[in-house]
């Protein structure tokens, strides 16, 4: 030990100090531990052996300071005995990666874990994002709208004019920019990067989402440019740095709710051979618990795993430069002993107190696979949440279903009658049709049945309530009738997300009609499938100029559609409120076989400054028109689904308007009219 010193507990992970590096690591169940230093990454056997004892721990941290490292070291760790052991538990045979690692090679060796030929942990630089020269956009809430989309798919095809050694990375992403940037969006939330091992799926297919972690810090290998010189975390920020030039956030949708190392007959990989009793909910009889479908749950209510959490989120925020995290199935780390849910659980309590990441965009599922949901109640002051009764409303009221105006009246208020903050619901919902776990939008009014096959599993993966319907044919058709339908249908869903109150989430490929197939579980789909689609020839651009004009009347107009306070229907002299209506003006039909809504958006007692009507109906209907503070332009209306371009021509009738079956229709007074910039 003679070239070693005892090293801090402070910081987690390895640290380059001017002598060499610092180690240090939770282990609270070991009672032996070795650190193992490697020449190279492929190496099966340590260059050198370092053996920790009781002077290099500090309660549940174990530490070293090895003398003449640097970056690019690679290292394991291998924990010799545990105070608790099962037959998930590590051996001597097994290489353990730091929980904190920041760099991991060895890639190639992920079909045989569990063995010598491991993946390897690296010491890295750990420099702050450049927030001096690409500083935060920082966008309010109401001022926000995110599209969700997959790194790797979004560039994946030939078609998308990426460098073809770039395609598939965070590098490609750069030069899809200028499309994110046209479209209107202002936030950009990414699949899961965490590092994760995607030949670990069964029936010979992939892991292609990535909800899978094998560590919380490390950028996936595959979205990693093999033709830049630059390290994996240098392209993420130049990634990160181009979008803060342009004004686009960057959200991370992050899984901190389970990892790929499994139940008891999982792999151990990390966390387990640290303490598998501690970093998991397991009950009495050792056996891991399981609320995420992915064999065991993270115990967030432990103070060294909300530690470790805590660490990985000010890493991505700090040294990387993200704007925010969305948390798979987050209502998860909200469990306590045995699963019980906990009202003030402490993980959301530090992160929310946390200066670092008080300052960020924080969305969460209120929902995890263990039957939990809280939407209403979410145990959090700060986090917004994943709207699903909203994206189940609008589904089932565009599809004709009865019992759905009532409901459809508050998500079109930002559901404040959902939230327990009443107040801030249209900060805290957030509102969206599809998502990643689904259909596309085009498939979602194409079929009524999921087609699932080419998953392995025999079409028994994905749900079975989506609340779709194929309006008469199963899959792609050429009736012409039924496919104009269809494209009403989508534009109906896109701006009853548009224009309601809350903060709208788009999905990858929806502006553009993308299909997959009908299948609503794309997890597995690294293929054309689950790829954007660029293809012109191929792609809705009638929808995607739609949606564009969506995006800017909604920017153009943040009071009306994504107020800073929502919107009640109560009047007020001086400020903006809605009136409902029915098919007659102040008659609003709330009946359970009522497929129509209409509502005014007042100026004081001005008059109207805009009026929308949604008819879900079979027929044609005829709505009156209360007085518009100026006169009428009839500024979106679904029916026309060819027609790119805004109309900015007074309605030569005034008194009332006509909506074809299945359509909805925006109006706007010209005076308001004019502030809409196209």
């Amino acid at each position: 030990m003679s070239k070693n010193y005892l090293g801090n507990s402070w910081p987690l992970g390895s640290t380059v100090t001017k002598r060499g590096v610092n180690f240090s690591v939770a282990a609270p169940e070991a009672q032996k531990i070795e650190l193992l230093i490697f020449s190279n990454h492929k190496d099966k056997e340590p260059s050198q052996i370092i053996r920790l004892d009781k002077n290099n721990q500090s309660g549940d941290y174990w530490h070293v300071e090895v003398k003449g490292l640097s970056n690019g070291c690679c290292y394991c760790y291998r924990v010799l005995e545990t105070r608790s052991i099962s037959s998930g538990s590590p051996s001597n045979s097994i290489y353990l990666l730091d929980p904190c690692s920041r760099q991991i090679q060895g890639w190639e060796a992920l079909r045989q874990l569990n063995t010598k030929q491991s993946l390897k942990s690296v010491v890295c630089e750990r420099e702050q994002f450049n927030f001096e020269d690409h500083p935060r956009p920082r966008h309010a809430w109401n001022k926000t709208t995110i599209y969700e989309l997959h790194v790797g798919g979004f560039t994946s095809q030939i078609d998308s004019g990426v460098n073809p050694l770039e395609k598939g990375t965070f590098l490609g992403l750069i030069d899809k920019i200028p499309y994110l940037k046209d479209l209107g969006v202002t936030t950009i939330e990414l699949l899961p990067v965490f590092a994760f091992n995607p030949y670990e799926a069964p029936f010979g297919v992939s892991n292609y989402w990535g909800y899978s972690p094998l560590n919380w810090f490390t950028p996936h290998e595959s979205y990693i440019s093999k033709s830049s010189e630059l390290s994996g975390r240098d392209q993420f920020r130049k990634f990160v740095s181009a979008c803060h030039d342009e004004q686009l956030e960057v959200i991370l949708d992050v899984v901190y709710n389970h990892t790929a190392e499994g139940n008891e007959n999982g792999p151990t990989i990390s966390w387990k051979g640290f303490g598998e009793s501690v970093y998991y909910h397991k009950n009495k009889k050792k056996g891991f618990l399981d609320v995420s479908g992915c064999g065991n749950t993270i115990a967030a209510n432990h103070p060294l795993t909300r530690h470790l959490i805590l660490e990985s989120l000010r890493c991505w925020a700090q040294e990387l430069g993200v704007d925010g995290f969305r948390f798979d199935l987050g209502i998860a780390l909200s469990r306590g002993e045995s699963l019980k849910p906990l009202d003030n659980p402490p993980i959301f309590q530090e992160i929310e107190s946390d200066p670092i990441l008080s300052e960020l965009k924080l969305i969460s599922e209120p929902w995890d696979c263990g039957g939990l949901y809280r939407l209403a109640d979410f145990p959090a002051k700060r986090i917004s949440t994943w709207n699903g009764h909203f994206r189940d409303n609008v589904r089932k009221f565009w599809k004709g279903d009865k019992d759905c105006a009532w409901e459809l009246k508050d998500h079109l208020q930002g559901s404040p009658n959902l939230y327990k903050d009443k107040e801030n619901s249209n900060k805290k919902s957030i509102n969206f049709i599809t998502a990643h776990d689904g259909y596309t939008l085009n498939d979602l009014v194409s079929f009524s049945y999921k087609h699932n096959l080419a998953n392995g599993e025999n079409n028994r993966d994905g749900d079975n309530h989506n609340n779709n319907w194929n309006h008469g044919i199963e899959g792609p058709c050429s009736d012409i009738s039924l496919t104009k339908l269809r494209k009403k249908q989508q534009r109906n869903l896109l701006s009853t997300l548009l224009l309601s109150q809350g903060v709208p989430m788009i999905s990858m490929g929806d502006e553009v009609g993308r299909s997959q197939g009908g299948n609503n579980n794309a997890w597995c789909q690294n293929s054309p499938l689950g790829w954007m689609i660029w293809d012109t020839r191929s792609c809705d651009k009638d929808l995607s100029q739609y949606l564009k004009n969506l995006l800017s009347i909604r920017k153009s107009l943040p009071g009306f559609f994504s107020p800073e306070l929502g919107l009640s229907d109560i009047q007020q002299d001086e400020e903006t409120w809605i009136e409902w209506h029915g098919i007659e003006l102040g008659k609003p039909d709330w009946g359970s076989w009522s497929h129509t809504i209409s509502y005014s958006i007042n100026i004081g007692k001005s008059g109207a400054a805009a009026w929308i009507g949604l008819n879900a109906y079979s027929q044609s209907m005829v709505f009156e028109l209360p007085k518009p503070t100026s006169k009428w332009i009839k500024v979106l209306d679904t029916s026309e689904v060819s027609k790119q371009k805004l109309s900015n021509n007074p309605e030569l009738n005034q008194k009332d308007i006509s909506l074809e079956n299945r359509s909805m229709v925006l109006m706007i007074s010209n005076d308001y009219f004019q502030k809409i910039k196209m």
